[in-house]
């Protein structure tokens, strides 16, 4: 049973890393090379989660969940670099602007500030896939 939702919950992961690379894709998020590491890491992981599907063996486990965990990281990455861009549009068009009302005008900002917590949660779920699997060697899965 639990194995059933654990390749459940990839195919869930790899529809949404499809779809968001797909949409930063569309979106043209490969203008400098800080945009390309959401694609890179979202390419490579969609890569090890069809290698974790078809071949389940340790090896795919562990690259799938240093991969998984670098989104979470470049999500988190990806939320600062968001905000920082907008913070310098705002001062642009608002120079005296400070305080409460700089951060609320940035996080509202043309860059989807949250937007890259997409990444956090692909990443937060591939971990979830990843723990105590199997194929690493994890607990026998039990019917409860």
């Amino acid at each position: 049973m639990i194995e059933a939702w654990r390749r459940y919950l990839l195919y869930i992961l790899l529809f949404g890393a499809v779809g968001l690379l797909a949409e930063l894709y569309l979106l043209s998020h490969y203008e400098d090379r800080k945009q390309w590491i959401p694609l890179v890491l979202l390419g490579a992981g969609t890569v090890a989660g069809l290698w974790l599907a078809v071949r389940p063996s340790e090896l795919a486990v562990r690259v799938f969940r240093v991969l998984f965990a670098a989104c979470v990281a470049a999500g988190l990455l990806g939320i600062y670099f968001h905000y920082q861009s907008n913070v310098e549009f705002e001062r642009e068009l608002h120079p005296n602007s400070s305080g409460l009302e700089l951060v609320t005008e940035s996080l509202g900002g043309a860059m989807p500030t949250l937007a890259p917590g997409a990444m956090i949660l692909l990443g937060m779920l591939g971990i979830l896939i990843a723990l105590q699997h199997p194929a690493a060697g994890g607990a026998a899965a039990v019917d409860e």
